[in-house]
């Protein structure tokens, strides 16, 4: 079924969909939105679940966390600051190996206050142990918070997803997106949530207690080794959807036009849609030139990046976020990638742009695909700074 929905109103309905029995959340602009439509699915009985207002992102957290620990599927929302507030519980939460599924409506970091969009937020809990999928457009954003639930609660994983949407871009833009109107159908893709440890007074066990040197460095290996197999889980999720709804493609990675790159532009999130626009205008000249989107940036998709880049000569990364002191934080990650296979060969790009939702046009992107074309070898340069102010 074909509807015209704003980002957030698409993102409610797939969560919707897959049936939480506890939602809290508290509101930060620009993910309020969502939880406001899932209220109001709550009161109108359209979705049975509880939903727990509280009075600070921490308590959101720790509220899914308890449920979450008691058994049953839970969901929050956040962005920017109120992501740091979370930060505290989200790395217990993770260490509890609990399935809690997070939207995060990216958006930049104070100071100074900006509640436009940039990814610095994700990249600031990056290392938290949360799968973290990033979605393009509306549509990629409702088929993914579907599958989230299906990959956090699968056994061999049972660790928290956060879904990045770009705030505003994706938040408050209205798309055509296609839902699916069967519940049933839904519901054969996501069974119900079985967990093998929680709290149960019949069964007891304790979460998050005390872990002395003798056990803590197994803990995070554990941890660590779910981490890496998610991205089987996460390749297999997508595959039976879309089987099951003939649509959705992509998994950890999604190649666009690269079957004779030899210019490659990597990049995650809405920024996409401007790249492959782009990509196409730059073709019909005769330029050899495709996309890589990374879907999944944890876990971080090394070998499918490198049978991707293996044949380019040169890789521009365009990200919205920063690592003040070190450069962009995608292209290091690329470079490390790369360098880990022993290839050397290709030149790697990488440009920061868009911090609080600067303007991303296409003659940015333009001008960085000339500017790569000479061998240029940059990492983390600001593109588009205002000189008056600088």
């Amino acid at each position: 079924m074909k509807q015209v929905l704003e980002g957030s109103m698409a993102i409610s309905d797939g969560v919707r969909m897959a049936e939480p029995h506890v939602i809290s959340a508290y509101p930060i602009t620009p993910q309020t939105h969502i939880v406001e439509h899932l209220s109001q699915m709550v009161a109108d009985g359209v979705l049975k679940s509880e939903f727990i207002m509280v009075e600070s992102e921490h308590s959101a957290a720790s509220v899914v966390l308890g449920a979450s620990a008691c058994g049953v599927r839970t969901y929050t929302a956040t962005a920017s600051q109120g992501l740091l507030y979370m930060e505290e519980v989200i790395y217990n939460i993770a260490g509890m190996r609990l399935p809690v599924v997070l939207t995060l409506a990216n958006r930049a970091i104070s100071a100074p206050i900006n509640i436009w969009n940039d990814m610095q937020d994700a990249m600031a809990i990056r290392d938290s142990g949360a799968i973290m999928l990033v979605a393009e457009n509306n549509q990629e954003a409702y088929d993914m918070h579907i599958q989230a639930f299906k990959i956090a609660e699968n056994q061999d994983v049972m660790l928290p997803l956060i879904v990045n949407v770009d705030g505003f871009v994706l938040t408050h833009t209205f798309e055509v997106v296609e839902t699916i109107d069967s519940i049933e159908k839904v519901r054969e893709y996501l069974p119900p949530l079985n967990m093998e440890y929680k709290l149960d007074v019949d069964n007891p066990y304790s979460f998050g207690t005390l872990g002395e040197p003798s056990v803590y460095m197994e803990s995070r290996y554990n941890m660590y080794n779910a981490m890496n197999f998610s991205k089987k889980v996460i390749v297999d999720a997508a595959k039976e959807y879309r089987e099951m709804f003939g649509k959705f493609q992509g998994a950890l990675i999604d190649p666009y036009k690269m079957d004779d790159a030899q210019t490659v532009i990597v990049a995650m999130g809405s920024v996409l849609g401007t790249i492959k626009d782009v990509v196409d205008e730059l073709r019909k000249s005769g330029k050899k030139i495709g996309v890589l989107k990374i879907r999944s940036f944890r876990p971080f998709p090394e070998e499918e990046i490198v049978s991707v880049l293996r044949n380019a000569s040169n890789v521009i990364v365009v990200e919205k976020a920063i690592s003040p002191g070190k450069g962009g934080i995608l292209s290091m990650e690329i470079r490390d990638v790369l360098f880990k296979h022993k290839i050397g060969s290709i030149t790697v790009n990488g440009y920061t742009i868009g911090l609080g939702g600067r303007d991303i046009t296409p003659k940015n992107i333009r001008d960085l695909v000339m500017r790569a074309e000479n061998e240029e070898n940059v990492d983390g340069e600001f593109i588009g700074l205002s000189q008056q102010y600088l």
